[in-house]
């Protein structure tokens, strides 16, 4: 389960900068009332969620890919994934700050750009855990632990792309 999890909060990390940044401009500007900036907090609720999925089905697997890979590896992935998902709760506490603060504007408005500001680290956060991960199966062959017909053997051949090769190899 862990790589199709892992997806939905690296991509909410890009997202939610943007929308924050969008949202603190409208809002400040009187385009879009105050009140707009819970989808901010909304997406990171779901972006720390799906991060603590992630991180769950991660820990599920490690034993499994410790037969192939080396644990120092995984644990460079599974500290990076740690400091990105307590960091995406920190900035899910400030992201209701705004909200909060709605009848003292000027605080609100700092707010907002702080919670925009801490989702540029969330992602940069993000980008390390995924960098990681991707050590984990591009270079140290984690995927191997979970493939079938390869024996578990990183390097196994992958079905045959090329026109004209057949079944049994000929050509």
């Amino acid at each position: 389960m862990h790589p199709m999890l892992v997806h939905l909060p690296m991509a909410l990390a890009a997202l939610v900068p943007m929308l924050a940044f969008g949202l603190w401009l409208v809002t400040w500007r009187g385009w879009l009332p105050a009140r707009s900036w819970w989808l901010v907090t909304a997406l990171q609720a779901l972006l720390f969620g799906s991060g603590l999925l992630a991180m769950r089905s991660g820990e599920a697997d490690e034993e499994r890919v410790e037969r192939v890979v080396a644990e120092a590896a995984i644990e460079a992935h599974e500290h990076a994934a740690e400091r990105f998902v307590w960091a995406a709760g920190l900035l899910l506490l400030l992201s209701g700050a705004p909200l909060l603060l709605r009848s003292r504007p000027t605080l609100a408005r700092a707010a907002s750009l702080a919670t925009a500001l801490g989702g540029v680290i969330v992602l940069g956060l993000g980008y390390a855990v995924g960098s990681a991960g991707g050590e984990l199966v591009y270079r140290h062959g984690a995927a191997a632990a979970f493939a079938s017909g390869g024996a578990g053997n990183p390097a196994a051949p992958a079905a045959r792309t090329r026109r004209g090769d057949d079944d049994d190899g000929e050509r």
